[in-house]
């Protein structure tokens, strides 16, 4: 009997450090299988891990234009918990401009905004509330107070989300600009604004050049096309040096503030034809896709000119 216990013990401290050496084996291939699936690329759970970061700044699923909407304009703020300068934010973007109340800004020429502009490869990409052109070269950019901002992308929202003089425009476009990081500016953002009033005969160039792409991303949210020429950001912004400047957020969700806005005086042309291609184009369920005017704030608005000739209350052709 004591024979049989010995060796039954024998045999249970054998399978014990078996099952020990198993459950390490097993533990070690939990925890590094997490690390060596990204280099494998065939999960379906990288992947999407992957989707959702590519569309964290292009998906536009999450918020509407619908005033009425669970995720309309009022209510950006509720939807994530990094929204929430949608709604609480003091310094948020657009705001009424107005010629009477703006601070007037004679520039010298070493003041001045310096565009620095230049034909670069592009892609177009439908973002499901606006058609987007995203720069794949460098198309170079402004230079302001001293720091170069790259031009990054440029999108459209009908009608302008800017007000001049109480007036909104038919279109209004935004050249998104990031600093190089260069001086401790690292992550700052500058929007040039173009607006436009409609035309029956004069349509704008940038947009007719592009029809075609548009056409190709039509109804086809977060479908991205390359352009197969390159676009030139000097054609669809005046070349004036009046404008608006003030300290604002983005217009969409995260609606981040510190983002300086140039607005410019001078307004182009479009057709109502080139409008609706872009609204068409995105299929959003939205006759609009420009946020409600926001609160200035006490907000100091500067008027920026360099000319008598280009004094308040011209806004040109």
């Amino acid at each position: 009997m004591a024979v049989f216990a010995f060796y039954a013990a024998v045999a249970l401290c054998r399978w014990s450090r078996a099952a020990t050496a198993t459950a390490a084996a097993i533990l070690v291939v939990a925890v590094s299988l997490p690390l060596l699936l990204p280099f494998g690329g065939s999960s379906s759970s990288t992947a999407a891990i992957r989707g959702a970061a590519a569309q964290e700044l292009d998906d536009e699923a999450e918020f509407s234009y619908l005033r009425d909407a669970g995720n309309g304009p009022s209510r950006w703020g509720a939807v994530r918990r990094e929204w929430a300068a949608c709604s609480v934010g003091r310094l948020q973007s657009p705001i009424g401009l107005s010629d009477t109340v703006a601070a007037l800004v004679d520039t010298p020429a070493g003041r001045r905004m310096v565009r620095s502009y230049r034909p670069a490869a592009a892609s177009l990409v439908n973002r499901g509330h606006d058609v987007m052109v995203r720069f794949n070269s460098n198309p170079g950019g402004v230079v302001i107070d001293g720091v170069p901002y790259r031009l990054r992308q440029m999108h459209w929202h009908s009608p302008s989300e800017h007000s001049v003089n109480g007036r909104r425009y038919a279109l209004e476009l935004h050249m998104l600009h990031q600093s190089d990081g260069g001086g401790g500016a690292g992550g700052r953002y500058v929007v040039v604004a173009q607006l436009y009033k409609f035309s029956r005969t004069r349509r704008d160039r940038t947009i007719h050049r592009l029809e075609r792409y548009i056409r190709r991303v039509g109804r086809r949210r977060n479908h991205e096309v390359l352009i197969d020429e390159v676009v030139d950001p000097r054609q669809p912004v005046s070349r004036s040096n009046v404008y608006y400047r003030y300290t604002g957020s983005f217009s969409t969700p995260p609606c981040t503030e510190g983002v300086t806005w140039v607005v410019g005086h001078q307004v182009r042309r479009v057709t109502r034809r080139q409008v609706r291609l872009l609204r068409d184009a995105v299929d959003d369920g939205a006759r609009r896709n420009a946020r409600p005017l926001q609160e200035a704030n006490g907000r100091v608005v500067s008027f920026y000119y360099t000319t008598p000739a280009h004094g308040r209350g011209s806004t040109g052709d």
